[in-house]
């Protein structure tokens, strides 16, 4: 047993001069590269000519976003006469998002006034009838399921009738007229149709458990099937051949998602189908048409694939031949599962879109996403990590600037919005404009981040001011150590809960940054508990766990919420604003930022009032970052 624990002990050493080894000769190579020429924001951050592609259910049309007029609207092209169709026209807020709602007709919606207050659309492919769906002010459209791609109807899920609760409709594509199918006992928080379009299970919450119910075909009554603790996840994928059983993601009894098969007669796993040991499974692909698992995707640190389904195996491997090696991710498929759209990427290409045809393995290029980005004057994202003060292992992705060496860099920390996401192996238009400035980026996936198991992202409930922060000051002081960093010339820049993020450090780290950028972040947890719609109600218990009770919680939330700090705040700082932001409100932000003035900081306050929570205008956005650019170039550049 000793020659075995000297072993391990042996093993673990040799990994960790191993991963030392990686990123020293990482770093040798990047202070042998060119300086690459400077890059416009225009280039980085212009709306792609062409993106969000998909298939009609019977494989004959493509569909995507495009600008006209600034805006992105939605177009179609046939495969087989390649005309092309602009569906929609909109010169006032951009198409949010659709889907392919039958062979002939598509349902899209774009924001009302870039409050989340959405406006939905039925149209046919040509554009030649378009229907506004009448909807409540301020409701809110979850859509369930197709009923057979066929017919003139749908499955949507509104809160229509009590902003608390979705009931479920059926639409009429060709009139836009809905029928009650299913009315929500006050209860249920999810509902989820079977291949046939009936609904067929049901997700209910009481604010702390969550219920997974079943019903037979036919059947009117559901019963429960499992019930747990919200913390655990039991997520249906879809149903299996196999009567009663289905495919779902589970952590229940584990610490890590796995995909399973559940008996809805019984409550119990029948069989794991795939788990990892180390990673949370992110993404699992579901054929409606044999009823079975196409692939489970982790990330480990790039995305990686377990098939359960051959000739998709078999087609993602020539479809990587054919494009050396780039990542691929599965966009969209149609009805009969022969006609794919993915996309390709790398970190230092933002990708392009394909159609292939798993008959004859033709695959064909749609667009690129950024066609002016060149792949060799990007910079490579590398894994790293580092221990926080609590011994545990943080991970996170390192962008050094090209031609600039590799020793005491100016550096933007970026931390993730969420904080219940990750930061991945891909293309980021933001990482590579700094880097491109030639600043070093680093991004933390500190506790809280999502794919690294329930344990993991426990630690970050009600610590969105402790834990989270203190992994994010950590992994900048080991960037000093390793001396990575210029002690001297260290920025942050976040979005949403990114730039909450980057207010705290700056609260409570104010010699650690020469400057700071919060775009959208949150400044007072209390008024964004406050500002959560009423369908959240259901969720109410678990917030108060996620992030604090407003009543209960009173001395954390006011350390955790920069709007009460003014006074601790020293470092310049950049702030935009959506004017009709919902989650982060206009009149404090203003207040915010007098109070910060008053204290003699300097703020370059940039307020837009017709966007929302996110920048969706092309010149909004372009001018952001222009700003930004000036205000970063003033402190990181400046000499010592």
């Amino acid at each position: 047993m000793k020659a075995i624990a000297d072993y391990l002990v042996m093993m673990r050493s040799f990994l960790k001069i191993l991963s030392g080894l990686f990123l020293f000769i990482f770093l040798v190579s990047c202070s042998n590269e060119e300086k690459p020429a400077k890059v416009s924001v225009e280039t980085f951050f212009k709306n792609p000519q062409q993106s969000n592609f998909q298939i009609s259910p019977d494989g004959k049309f493509i569909s995507y976003l495009k600008p006209y007029q600034g805006k992105l609207n939605l177009f179609v092209q046939s495969l087989t006469s390649k005309a092309s169709f602009r569906i929609s026209s909109f010169t006032d807020q951009s198409v949010r998002n659709y889907f392919w709602a039958s062979n002939t007709h598509l349902l899209y919606y774009k924001d009302n006034g870039a409050r989340e207050n959405f406006q939905l659309f039925s149209s046919v492919y040509d554009g030649s009838k378009t229907i506004k769906i009448s909807l409540k002010p301020n409701t809110k459209v979850t859509f369930l399921d197709y009923l057979k791609y066929d017919s003139n109807d749908i499955l949507l899920a509104i809160n229509e009738r009590n902003p608390e609760n979705f009931d479920v409709y059926s639409l009429d594509l060709k009139t836009g007229k809905k029928i009650l199918v299913e009315k929500n006992p006050g209860s249920i928080i999810d509902w989820i149709a079977d291949n046939d379009g009936e609904i067929r299970m049901a997700i209910g919450s009481d604010g702390v458990t969550e219920t997974l119910y079943y019903r037979e075909k036919g059947s009117k009554a559901f019963k429960p099937v499992k019930s747990s603790n919200f913390i655990n996840t039991l997520k249906p994928i879809g149903f299996s051949s196999k009567m009663h059983h289905i495919f779902a993601l589970s952590d229940i009894n584990r610490d890590k998602k796995a995909v399973v098969e559940l008996n809805c007669l019984t409550g119990e796993e029948t069989k794991v189908l795939y788990e990892n040991k180390e990673r949370d499974v992110l993404e699992v692909s579901y054929s409606r048409k044999s009823q079975s698992l196409n692939f489970a995707v982790f990330e480990n640190p790039k995305r990686e694939i377990y098939f359960f389904d051959k000739q998709l195996k078999d087609a993602f491997a020539d479809i990587k031949k054919k494009l050396s090696n780039d990542e691929i991710r599965l966009i969209h498929k149609d009805q009969k599962e022969q006609h794919l759209i993915i996309r390709t990427f790398t970190d230092r290409d933002p990708g392009s879109y394909y159609f292939y045809n798993l008959e004859d393995r033709n695959l064909m290029k749609l667009a690129d996403v950024n066609p002016d980005i060149k792949p060799s004057e990007m910079c490579e994202m590398k894994h790293v990590k580092f221990k926080n003060r609590d011994g545990l292992e943080i991970e996170g992705f390192l962008t050094l600037p090209k031609g600039r060496g590799s020793k005491n860099l100016p550096v933007v920390i970026y931390p993730h919005s969420g904080p219940n996401l990750r930061n991945s192996w891909a293309y980021s238009p933001e990482v590579q404009f700094f880097a491109n400035r030639g600043y070093a980026v680093f991004q933390i996936n500190f506790r809280g981040s999502t794919g690294f198991g329930k344990s993991f992202l426990k630690q970050g409930f009600k610590n969105w001011s402790k834990n989270i922060q203190h992994d994010i000051t950590d992994g900048v002081n080991w960037l000093i150590k390793e001396e990575l960093a210029d002690a001297n010339r260290i920025a942050i820049f976040g979005y949403s809960f990114g730039g909450f993020s980057a207010l705290n450090q700056v609260v409570y780290n104010p010699n650690l940054y020469v400057c700071a950028a919060s775009y959208s972040g949150y400044i007072n947890l209390f008024t964004y508990l406050k500002g959560f719609p009423a369908y959240y109600k259901p969720y109410q218990q678990m917030l108060d766990v996620l992030i604090g009770n407003p009543e209960k919680d009173v001395e954390y939330l006011r350390y955790s919420s920069p709007v009460f700090q003014t006074n601790r705040i020293k470092t310049p700082l950049i702030i935009w604003q959506g004017g009709k932001d919902p989650k982060v409100n206009l009149s404090e932000t203003n207040q915010f930022v007098k109070e910060l003035r008053k204290n003699q900081v300097e703020v370059n306050y940039i307020v837009d009032k017709t966007e929302g929570h996110y920048l969706s205008d092309e010149k909004n956005k372009i001018n952001f970052y222009t700003q930004v650019d000036l205000f970063f170039d003033k402190y990181l550049n400046r000499s010592k």
